[in-house]
């Protein structure tokens, strides 16, 4: 059985890497010595990831609950301020902290153990929940070791900064099985799931692979990494990178879900994130089992709407999300609508290697059979007709279109070539880093956040700027609330916190800039919402907010010619 100190050890050597041929290296070839079980576990927890994707969310662990117990092991409560501003990141104040006691424990944790002991914690529900978890967590750092002890937290708060990223894993588990990495990244755009990648590579039956590659997860009811658009400026953008032969649906301000209707009328609804929202919506669900016999897979949009039947805001819509006490009250107070807009699988095939047309074309027909609504789309429009379409879409409500090529296949997880997010109002989902006590009318909230874009493959975070506008003074206080929960350190006003929470922010431009580490800062940023159906993996990167800040500079020049 694998120590999990040897994995730790494996990611020390990873974090002062610089080559990325050596990290892949390094990487398949100790996936490669594992057995197939260690090595599915060994590829989640190299990445972050605690549990199987969709799973994670069960664990509910903090930064601040980890902080706390350690603290409390170690007997440092009073010298937080001293460790972090010595420490690299939280793992490595994990370390420090438990340095200092007496004896550090012997490493005898296997790497199958914790993750059985994280599904242990995970499996807790009901009545005094939390304190059993906190109880079992203070029972596996008592029994690790310091090494051990910061990777288990980098772990259980997905802030490995080793530079393996989930792309850089593909390439590890291409060596691992010296198999082709466009065959690696495929199953995993199906799977969703490094770890599950790792499993089917290795398996010992013939043909693994191949079925991996063709079958639509359905079977097992897995969902697919949602497809992404890239941000486009203006309507005209779309023909200049697209072409004449494309479509423009409207962009609903809603949040996406992933639904999987199975013969004999099981639905299955998930969320952006892959979490399995079912009992949230059962609306949808009844909606869905019109579709009879017949077995599909269809990505779409859920919005709230009000009593005039117009789509309200994006934060009515979260009351609903995750909520499985009160559903039927709440399907009364805020009814919700679906829109559907692709089709993934149909009938047991898969569908996401079709051109854009064919899918709709056979979503449409299912919809009309079932009673169902698909999107408002406009195919194949001239310049005027594009810009007369995304006027009515802000004026019905909506946040804008997006563009999609005719001929564009499905890419699970991936931002393809072929679709464009065409927005009112120019803005970046950014992840907040830490946030300043307040002053005067915000006396007592954390109300100046600072923001920040991914920045490169390792997924490390760049700051950008900060804003204290956006948000009413209840947002300010739920929003106190949940970063004190993630509060890792404070110091001099300013309060640190686990990078979770994710914001879309408006902005007017950008401009370059030394004071922040991104090299750039907004103008006039303000917070438009919270992104609770995204996670920091998906905010936007330091490249887009360049790009952003490229194209403001280029346009008027291009104006002015």
């Amino acid at each position: 059985m694998a120590l999990f100190h040897d994995f730790a050890l494996v990611c020390q050597e990873l974090g002062q890497t610089q080559s990325r041929l050596k990290m892949a290296e390094t990487v398949g070839t100790f996936l490669a010595v594992l057995s197939i079980d260690e090595a599915e576990i060994a590829a989640r927890f190299m990445v972050g990831r605690a549990l199987e994707q969709g799973e994670e969310k069960r664990l509910q662990v903090s930064g601040r609950a980890i902080w706390k117990i350690v603290a409390e092991i170690t007997g440092t409560e009073d010298d937080g301020e001293e460790i972090f501003t010595a420490a690299e990141d939280f793992g490595e104040a994990m370390q420090m902290m438990l340095r200092r006691r007496a004896v550090d424990p012997e490493p005898t944790l296997t790497i199958a153990e914790l993750e059985r002991k994280f599904h242990e914690i995970a499996d807790l529900e009901g009545r005094h929940a939390r304190t059993r978890k906190l109880a079992a967590l203070k029972e596996l750092f008592e029994g690790a070791s310091a090494l051990e002890g910061k990777y288990i937290a980098k772990i259980l708060i997905r802030e490995m900064r080793h530079g393996v990223s989930e792309g850089m894993m593909l390439e590890a588990i291409a060596r691992m099985a010296n198999h082709p990495v466009a065959d690696v990244r495929r199953i995993n755009q199906l799977e969703g799931d490094v770890g599950r990648v790792v499993r089917i590579l290795r398996a010992p039956e013939g043909g693994a692979i191949e079925a991996a590659a063709a079958r639509p997860p359905s079977r097992a009811v897995k969902p697919l990494k949602p497809m992404l658009a890239q941000p486009a400026n203006e309507v005209a953008d779309a023909f200049a990178l697209l072409g004449r032969d494309f479509a423009l649906e409207q962009k609903l301000d809603g949040a996406r879900v992933q639904i999987h209707h199975l013969p004999g009328g099981e639905v299955r609804i998930f969320s952006r994130r892959l979490n399995d929202i079912t009992e949230s919506l059962p609306e949808i669900a009844e909606d869905v089992r019109r579709l009879g016999e017949r077995a599909a897979i269809i990505d779409g949009e859920v919005i709230a709407v009000g009593a005039d039947d117009r789509p309200l805001a994006f934060q009515e819509l979260m009351r609903r999300f995750g909520r499985t006490r009160d559903v039927e009250r709440l399907r009364v107070e805020q009814p919700i609508r679906l829109y559907l807009f692709d089709l993934l699988a149909l009938d047991g095939a898969l569908t996401i290697d079709r051109s854009y047309s064919k899918r709709t074309d056979a979503l449409a027909e299912l919809a009309n059979g079932a009673g169902l609504t698909t999107v408002t789309r406009t195919i194949n429009p001239t310049l005027p007709q594009a810009e007369q379409f995304f006027r009515e879409s802000i004026a019905a409500g909506y946040e804008g279109v997006v563009a999609k090529s005719l001929a564009s296949a499905y890419t699970p997880g991936a931002r393809g070539k072929g679709w464009l997010k065409i927005k009112h109002v120019r803005t970046l989902d950014l992840v907040i880093i830490a946030a300043e006590w307040g002053y005067g009318r915000r006396h007592g909230w954390l109300s100046n956040y600072h923001l920040a874009a991914r920045n490169g493959p390792d997924g490390g975070l760049a700051m950008i700027g900060k804003t204290f506008k956006g948000l009413t003074d209840d947002q300010f206080r739920e929003m106190t609330e949940r970063l004190l929960a993630l509060k890792t350190a404070e110091h001099g006003g300013t309060v640190f916190v686990e990078p979770k929470i994710v914001v879309e922010v408006a902005y007017n431009d950008i401009q370059r800039s030394p004071t922040y580490s991104g090299g750039m800062a907004l103008r006039f940023a303000r917070i438009v919402r919270s992104r609770d159906d995204k996670s920091p993996e998906e905010a936007d990167t330091l490249a887009t907010v360049a790009e952003d800040y490229e194209r403001q500079i280029l346009k008027p020049l291009a104006r002015k010619a």
